[in-house]
């Protein structure tokens, strides 16, 4: 009986115990869980403050952006109003535009005479100078040719031979068209060839015959071909020039300062003392190919 009593006992111990562990193992859970709800609440309450701002400002924002459309819509209408009142003022011209208008078109009208009157001006100018330099070509040439008919009588009284082959009386154009073919044909295939117009431009202005210089360069260096220094075909003072056109036009100025308008027996005794019955002869006979 007591072992039974004992076994009882204990049997009824173990389910106290049993019992008591179950409570703890609830209270355990009843407090875990406990802690977790105070834990998740904070968060809860956060993202509530944090939905209450976003809606306070969005509410904020429409509220903004409803008077910014309102500004808008006002100042467009402004604008609006003030370009029909601008149009509706353009369309009623006033005293003041008409007055405006008048003067414009007046002084339109003085500008328009100025500028005529100053191309006029300026036409007028512009003849004045051709008719002048035409004037002044006339009176160049009218001195060649007196220039020349003296030089021609003074050779002519010197021995000069054909002095009056030569015909300055024709004028300046048609001497040089007439001497630059001629004098042309004759340096032909030579290093003096295509000068013609140079000897005959340099004849003109120092009323010299314009056959004498080339039919010189023949005699001196065979037109150029043997010279004893640059650009001199004629023997001329033993200098040198730069070119043909500048030596050209040096000798034939040469030949009108120092011996006159043509050749002659005494202008050859001059130019060639040892050699000059030759040279004479000769160079005749060349100015007579010319």
């Amino acid at each position: 009986m007591t072992k039974g009593k004992h076994i009882a006992a204990s049997s009824k111990k173990v389910q106290r115990v049993r019992t008591n562990k179950r409570s703890s193992a609830f209270y355990a859970a009843s407090g875990a869980n406990a802690h977790s709800c105070a834990a998740v609440r904070p968060n809860v309450a956060t993202r509530r403050s944090a939905a209450i701002k976003v809606s306070v400002a969005i509410c904020v924002a429409i509220v903004i952006a409803w008077g910014a459309g309102l500004g808008l819509a006002s100042a467009g209408g402004s604008a609006l109003m003030s370009f029909s009142n601008d149009n509706q003022k353009s369309d009623q011209p006033t005293t003041e535009t008409s007055i405006d208008l008048t003067k414009t078109a007046a002084l339109g009208e003085v500008s328009q005479r100025d500028v005529s009157a100053g191309v006029a001006e300026i036409a007028a100018e512009e003849e004045a100078a051709r008719i002048a330099a035409e004037e002044a070509a006339r009176r160049h040439e009218a001195q060649c040719i007196e220039k020349a008919k003296a030089a021609q009588v003074k050779s002519a009284a010197n021995g000069g031979i054909g002095v009056y082959a030569v015909d300055f009386s024709i004028g300046r154009d048609a001497f040089i068209a007439e001497w630059t073919s001629r004098i042309n044909n004759y340096l032909d295939g030579s290093p003096l060839a295509g000068y013609g117009a140079t000897f005959a431009e340099a004849a003109w202005e120092n009323g010299v015959d314009p056959r004498w210089s080339p039919a010189i360069s023949n005699t001196e260096s065979t037109k150029g071909r043997n010279c004893f220094s640059w650009h001199n075909a004629w023997g001329w003072t033993g200098g040198s020039w730069p070119s043909w056109d500048s030596a050209i036009r040096a000798h034939v100025k040469g030949l009108a300062e120092v011996y006159g308008f043509t050749i002659s027996f005494s202008n050859a005794q001059r130019y060639c003392p040892p050699n000059y019955a030759n040279w004479y002869r000769d160079t005749l006979n060349e100015m007579a190919k010319i």
